[in-house]
């Protein structure tokens, strides 16, 4: 790694280095930018931005969708000491939500966007009540559609060590974000540390799919490569989800020896793959399958293994990490090329300060966990109890973390900082953990985050959302994530209170799921009536004890019970009524093959994932190209009203 203290210093010692960073937008649409390029890009960029009016200590918000915009801007941002925050674009109202949240937050940020996006976030405020905020907003962006001469450089900031180099806010749909804050230093630390471990070089071929407003995907994956000189390739978040298969494809194409994905991205590539064969593929050179970001399913990591073993994929690729955006990413590795290393444990004997009890792998109660290593160089990390005092190896317990590579604290939260620290300096990370043998396995989380699709929830969340439902109050509805016997992935569930009949269950559990769809962009799998909802004496919902008794099927026939009555009562007449709809009816079952979909069937109803609207707008769009938007199906969210909605443009375009 590149022997600097800062990263604009970095992006100085990069400038006439012969490296490119390539972006891979289609399947035959490729561009590399010499980091010379970059350098001058970024400069140019910043003058605009100083031009504005931002300096040194400003924040400045991406709300950017191309991954070549977002890396001028967050260069040119760190030339010039301002302190990006990275926001996701996002498709429904939480993550506007979100933005405006942290618009707030940061108190008079700078905004660097398209004009279609700014649009899009002042109507949606118009409608919220919070014109205010995109109105000052306003006054401080910087649309990219403007962005025609950068032939003038900005003034570069001599950064220190200590400066803020940038901001990485927690997700958070109805509670404020909180606002990691990591300076170079930090970043610094951690890319030496990963470096010293894995032997990046220069000779390294990276590819990622991941959204660079994502920790591994902006350090892991940026950064660190940077840092190193790696050849890295960067493909579009959305293009991985509407065509898996070009990430196997590309990584051949390129050789190569760098990958990462999360559990969601693993299991989206296999079922996009089905049964057919693995070929014209050679990811022999591949080294190293960086998996991280959400829990580990030791069994998808074999499955995927063995289905591309055919492609010369060493079974000894896959590299299970553990960070997060506190630890300004990485916190344990194992040693590049070991085998993957496995425990079974009794699921049972997991509690906190227990002594963990071996099983064997297909035992009844055995959890199968993955061996992430040991801390990186400049980190530590111990396994403490309730009282965040140390445990001995072997002992389930809270995992905390300290070292240069972790963050000082949360953006102007001193009461988020005061709970995140123990008192003698250890970052409390939220998750349970256990040292075996040496290795850290992560068994779960103390804060009950819920993961699905590469992305973390939280369920007092989820929660909120459900009590805008009538009758549906505080403590009347728990979140949770559970996994379905035999399943790899964790998905989403809403237990609600309910004594009636389950007849009268069908209309709630409807509006329940339609309403987290569509505000959050997630599937609901299950909404599960319960006649109780399991709390502590001091009223805290025990979502634990929900999620084991429906790993353990005592739900079961209330659920089969419920879907033969939303069956029963399906209306037999909402056939498709046109060829508009014959076609728009065709796209939606292909995409959402195990649900049966009528013309007046409201999609987030039905649970249809932001990943399969993506999924049916691009079937549409080939179909009908340009004539209908993402946003539309939101508006539209039948098949009947979006058919009514693409006849008019279509009438339109004719006339």
């Amino acid at each position: 790694m590149l022997n600097v203290t800062t990263l604009s210093g970095l992006i100085e010692a990069n400038r006439t280095y012969p490296g490119a960073i390539t972006y891979l937008e289609g399947e035959n649409d490729t561009r590399s930018v010499e980091f010379a390029e970059l350098y001058e890009r970024a400069l140019g960029i910043l003058h605009r931005l100083q031009r504005l009016g931002a300096s040194p200590g400003d924040t400045l918000i991406l709300f950017l969708e191309h991954n070549e915009q977002f890396i001028d801007a967050f260069w040119a941002a760190v030339l010039g000491g301002i302190i990006p925050v990275p926001v996701a674009l996002g498709i429904s109202d939480e993550h506007r939500h979100k933005l405006l949240r942290i618009a707030r937050r940061l108190g008079n940020p700078y905004l660097y966007t398209e004009r279609r996006s700014l649009e899009r976030i002042a109507a949606f405020a118009e409608q919220t009540g919070q014109s205010d905020t995109v109105r000052r907003l306003r006054e401080r962006a910087f649309l990219v559609d403007d962005l025609d001469d950068i032939s003038h450089a900005g003034t570069v900031y001599a950064a220190r060590p200590e400066d803020i180099a940038f901001i990485q806010f927690s997700s958070g749909s109805t509670s404020e974000p909180k606002g990691v804050v990591l300076t170079h230093a930090n970043i610094i630390a951690n890319a030496r540390g990963v470096s010293e471990v894995t032997g990046f070089n220069e000779h390294d071929v990276s590819l990622s799919w991941m959204p660079l407003t994502h920790d591994m995907g902006l350090i892991g994956f940026h950064l660190m490569m940077f840092a190193n000189r790696v050849q890295a390739h960067l493909m579009p978040t959305e293009l991985f989800v509407r065509r898996p298969l070009l990430w196997p494809q590309f990584a051949s194409r390129i050789r190569a020896t760098i990958l990462c994905s999360p559990n969601f991205g693993y299991k989206h590539y296999l079922k996009a793959l089905g049964e057919r064969p693995v070929e014209g593929l050679d990811l022999s050179g591949v080294r190293l399958i960086f998996n991280g970001a959400e829990p580990i399913s030791v069994e998808l990591c074999e499955q995927f293994l063995e289905r591309l073993a055919p492609a010369a994929l060493a079974p000894n690729a896959m590299y299970p990490v553990y960070g997060l955006a506190e630890a300004s990413l990485a916190v344990s590795f194992p040693p590049p090329g070991a085998p993957m290393r496995t425990v079974a444990l009794d699921r049972r004997r997991l509690g906190i300060g227990e002594e963990v009890q071996l099983v064997a792998q297909d035992a009844h109660d055995a959890v199968r966990l993955a061996s992430e290593g040991k801390p990186i160089p400049y980190c530590q990390v111990r396994i403490a109890d309730d009282d965040d005092r140390p445990l001995p190896d072997g002992r389930i317990g809270h995992l905390h973390m300290r070292g240069e590579n972790v963050t000082r604290g949360y953006y102007e939260s001193p009461e988020a900082d005061a709970e995140a620290f123990t008192a003698d300096g250890w970052l409390r990370t939220g998750d349970l953990a256990v040292v075996h043998g040496g290795d850290l396995y992560v068994s779960g989380r103390a804060k009950e985050i819920i993961f699905v699709n590469g992305q973390n929830y939280y369920p007092h969340d989820l929660e909120s959302i459900a009590h805008r439902i009538e009758g549906l109050e505080l403590g009347k509805v728990a979140a949770a994530g559970v996994r379905r016997p035999g399943s790899q992935i964790e998905e989403l569930a809403l237990f609600v209170l309910h004594r009636g009949a389950l007849a009268d269950f069908l209309p709630l559990a409807g509006a329940v799921a339609r309403l987290i769809n569509e505000r959050t962009g997630l599937e609901v799998a299950e909404v599960v009536p319960v006649k109780r909802i399991p709390k502590t004496t001091s009223g805290k919902i025990q979502r634990h004890l929900l999620e084991e008794r429906f790993a353990d099927g005592a739900f079961d026939a209330e659920l089969e019970a419920l879907a033969a009555l939303r069956e029963a009562r399906r209306d037999p007449g909402t056939a498709a009524r046109n060829a508009i709809e014959d076609k728009l009816k065709m796209i939606c079952d292909a995409a959402l093959g195990d649900k049966r979909v009528d013309v007046r069937d409201n999609l987030f109803q039905l649970g249809a994932s932001s990943l399969k609207l993506i999924e049916i707008h691009e079937q549409i769009d080939r179909e009908y190209p340009g004539q209908i938007d993402l946003t539309d199906l939101f508006d539209f969210p039948t098949i009947a009203e979006l058919a009514l909605h693409l006849q008019g443009k279509l009438s339109a375009t004719e006339a």
